[in-house]
This record gives structure tokens, C-alpha cells and sequence, in this order.
């Protein structure tokens, strides 16, 4: 996550540089095999900046109307996630996270008329336009270029050019199995396993590597099994 953790601390200095009013990342995709840590430091984000965060799950919500809400006289009306996100914590300039951008499909009206979360993103990723952006539920503008945007993928096969030229676009790549045990011994002292534990960890992780690839999800769960175990007191 090296890039992803270097290309905040660039904007940051550049928004103390310049005298922002508060901080703003950005748009910026994190683009990687799974497993890597795209969402856990997307969560971390949110936490260490001090805003809130809101989380839209590509693969759950493909359409729009997740992201800019619908009109009044649908059957259904709502405010879109981000204005949400902004009206309950009062905050401008939160982080909304969306994972897996390029499994939200595209739903089609019985009209013909298409509603991609793609489309509903791209006035919004766009700081002139985003500037003044009209709430199709409010029926007012709202000033959204405060907001962060944090998206992953696994892939860009399913991302349109016009989508992508507005992202700033940070590949990612696979994590070792040696990076990802080194991850783990250090984890186990921070999170207060004890040293026998630890060692147990790294040889169950070590012996999963011959014969399976690791990847963050694993280690995270197996790290929160050993603090389990050793809370119930069955490790020793």
C-alpha cells in the first residue's frame, strides 16, 4: 500500500500548502489483485484523518441512485449515500469508499435509460462540477468537491476512459508470502499475543504458504483467532 500511503501524504502538504480549509484527497482508485489491504486502508483513512466515512459495496450497489438519490414522486425517494454522510455528521469534506467499482453493473429502465454507478460518479469527480451539484432529491446545490473519494478494483477491464481520466489510478501489486508473515509476527506482539502464540501464528502461516497463496483477509483472521483463543485462556 505503499503508493496509496505516498500519494496522501503528497496531498496533504499540498493542502497545508496552499491554505485549504480542510483536507481533501484526490479522487483516487486503488487498483489490485484481492486480499492486498485496499479496504482496510481505505477504513484506516477515515479514522487517522479525524471525518467520517462512508462505505458503497460495488458488487451490492450497482445503480446510481445509491450515490445521487432520486427525485421526489418515485415510489421510493431517498437522498443520495454521500449527502447523507455529510447532513448526519455535519462534516464537508468526508471520505466515501467504494469497493469493487468495476463489478456494479449497469440497470437499464423498461425506457432504455441506464443508471450505472459509473455515470452517477463522474459530475462528482469533478471538482468544477461537483462545486455546484444539484441534489435530484433536495432540489438544491450542494458543494460535494470537499469529499474524498477512495475507490478499488481488482480489474479495469469493466471502467469506461472517461471514467478512469478522472481518477487518479495507483496499481497495486501482489503481496509476498514472506511480506505477509513478517506482517503477521509484528501484528501478533502490537495486538499483545503472547510470544508462544506469535510463534504458532508464523508456523501455521509459513506452513499455509506452501500450498496456498496468503493474502491480508487470511492473516488479519487468524491474528483476531489467536487473540480470541488467548482471551478464553485455551492459549498459553
Amino acid at each position: 500500500m505503499a503508493p496509496a500511503t505516498d500519494f496522501l501524504w503528497k496531498a496533504m502538504r499540498r493542502s497545508v500548502h496552499v491554505g485549504e480549509p480542510g483536507f481533501r484527497l484526490p479522487p483516487v482508485l486503488l487498483d489490485g489483485p484481492p486480499g492486498i489491504g485496499k479496504s482496510m486502508w481505505s477504513r484506516q483513512l477515515g479514522r487517522h484523518l479525524g471525518v467520517p466515512r462512508g462505505a458503497i459495496e460495488g458488487t451490492a450497489e450497482q445503480a446510481s441512485f445509491v450515490i445521487n438519490g432520486s427525485q421526489k414522486g418515485w415510489g421510493t425517494t431517498f437522498p443520495g449515500r454521500p449527502i447523507q454522510t455529510i447532513l448526519q455528521s455535519l462534516c464537508a469534506n468526508p471520505i466515501i469508499v467504494i469497493d469493487e467499482i468495476e463489478k456494479a453493473g449497469k440497470p437499464t429502465s423498461t425506457n432504455g435509460q441506464t443508471y450505472g454507478l459509473q455515470d452517477g460518479l463522474l459530475p462528482l469527480l469533478e471538482r468544477s462540477s461537483a462545486a455546484t451539484w444539484k441534489c435530484p432529491y433536495f432540489q438544491i446545490n450542494f458543494d460535494m468537491s470537499w469529499i474524498s473519494w477512495v475507490l478499488t478494483s481488482n480489474s479495469l477491464a469493466t471502467l469506461s476512459a472517461p471514467f478512469l481520466s478522472r481518477l487518479e489510478v495507483l496499481r497495486l501489486s501482489q503481496v509476498s508470502s514472506a511480506h505477509l508473515i513478517e506482517f503477521a509476527r509484528r501484528e501478533g506482539h502490537k495486538r499483545g499475543l503472547s510470544q508462544p502464540s506469535v510463534d504458532a501464528l508464523v508456523e501455521a502461516l509459513e506452513i499455509a504458504s506452501r500450498t496456498d497463496q496468503l493474502n491480508l483477509r487470511h492473516v488479519i483472521r487468524m491474528l483476531e483467532r489467536g487473540q480470541m483463543l488467548e482471551a478464553a485462556g485455551t492459549l498459553h
